[in-house]
């Protein structure tokens, strides 16, 4: 008997160790606040200012040629979209991911937007979960935040359980009324459902160890589509205060990782340039939000941008000097190009790149992406 209760015992530590050794369960790190700075210049000072210049950017990951890619360039991130799930299942999709980590000096933030309704990269594929994760304004309908929270968790599962440590989402913006392009994904018309909404979303993320990405500051409010067209926010600044800026400071206050800036001119802070390329936009995040975190670009790839900035690489370039720590983009090398000949000719300065970088690599070491 002791025989077979020994051989059961062992078999168990067997299981244990090799699900350990291939699961991504990511954790938040027990590390004090200088441990955590004094480990980030340990890092820093293995990595090249070309390498300094990759971890900061997020890019749209080239399938098929994604593991080659990174094992060159070591970027901070892939973000994945629907073709890449469509045609895999959970272990080829969580042995892709194991592949691209693998060749990584630092590991990569993977994200998906998977924001539930009518974005869902992941969960609408049947081998990944039954049904598509519902939009939350419905899951709320069906059950109140008490659903909102369940879901949020279910979801940082889903797309943990497959190497995926980070999600663009929560939605923050607050539409004005149904006809509006946001309509469909915002929680609420209501700033105050918006604000709980986002406040419950990001702190289940951050129990469950999954980078949230608080998005589109300052807010997309009733104003038209980025993604084809240069759209002009009129709004008073009055206004997005007592309004659309709830929400994002609602997320701030439960540390949110990540805030994802948008492509809208927003009138009342710079008349000239789109908020992801505004230096004034970011200083106001910083300054009057009080946001600490990692500040990215919506995709640059999108018509806000490129009917304004054509050349992909000085758009990467005008996007770091307006302040962002990391470039959605799906211009990985012509970006990395770009920003390190902007860095030779000290039009960004190593100090700038320096601090995105801490930002970045502080915020992985949190969530236990990296050790």
């Amino acid at each position: 008997m002791k025989k077979v209760l020994k051989a059961i015992i062992c078999l168990c530590l067997v299981f244990t160790l090799v699900f350990v050794s291939t699961s991504y369960s990511f954790a938040k790190t027990e590390m004090s606040e200088a441990e955590l700075d004094a480990r980030v210049e340990e890092i820093l000072k293995t990595m090249s200012y070309k390498e300094r210049v990759s971890q900061m950017l997020y890019v749209f990951a080239p399938i098929g040629k994604a593991k080659a890619e990174q094992e060159k360039y070591q970027y901070g991130g892939y973000l994945l979209f629907a073709d890449f799930f469509k045609n895999n299942n959970k272990k080829g999709t969580k042995k892709t991911i194991k592949s691209w980590q693998s060749v990584s000096k630092v590991n990569l933030l993977i994200g998906v937007d998977e924001e539930g309704g009518s974005v869902v990269r992941v969960s609408k594929f049947r081998q990944y979960r039954k049904t598509p994760f519902k939009a939350p304004r419905d899951v709320y309908k069906n059950g109140g935040y008490k659903a909102v929270v369940s879901d949020a968790r279910e979801r940082a599962a889903l797309l943990k359980s497959l190497g995926i440590n980070t999600n663009f989402a929560p939605v923050a913006d607050v539409a004005y009324k149904k006809s509006n392009y946001i309509y469909d994904r915002s929680f609420s018309t209501d700033y105050k459902k918006v604000s709980k909404f986002v406040k419950y979303t990001v702190n289940t993320y951050n129990e469950e160890s999954l980078v949230s990405i608080m998005k589109h500051f300052p807010g997309y409010g009733g104003n038209g589509n980025t993604h084809n067209n240069i759209i002009k926010d009129t709004r008073s600044l009055k206004t997005f205060e007592s309004r659309d800026l709830k929400p994002f400071a609602a997320g701030i206050k439960k540390d949110a990782p990540m805030i994802l800036v948008n492509h809208d001119i927003v009138s009342c802070i710079d008349k000239k340039n789109t908020a992801s390329l505004s230096k004034k936009v970011h200083k106001y995040l910083r300054n009057e939000m009080g946001f600490e975190g990692v500040i990215i670009t919506d995709a640059l790839g999108m018509s806000g941008v490129t009917k304004k900035v054509t050349d992909s690489g000085e758009a990467a370039v005008l996007a770091v000097l307006a302040g962002n720590d990391m470039l959605c983009t799906p211009y990985g090398k012509t970006s990395r190009d770009a920003i390190f000949k902007a860095v030779k000719s000290g039009r960004i300065s190593k100090k700038q790149i320096n601090n995105s970088v801490r930002r970045i690599l502080k915020m992985k070491l949190k969530y236990g992406i990296i050790k």
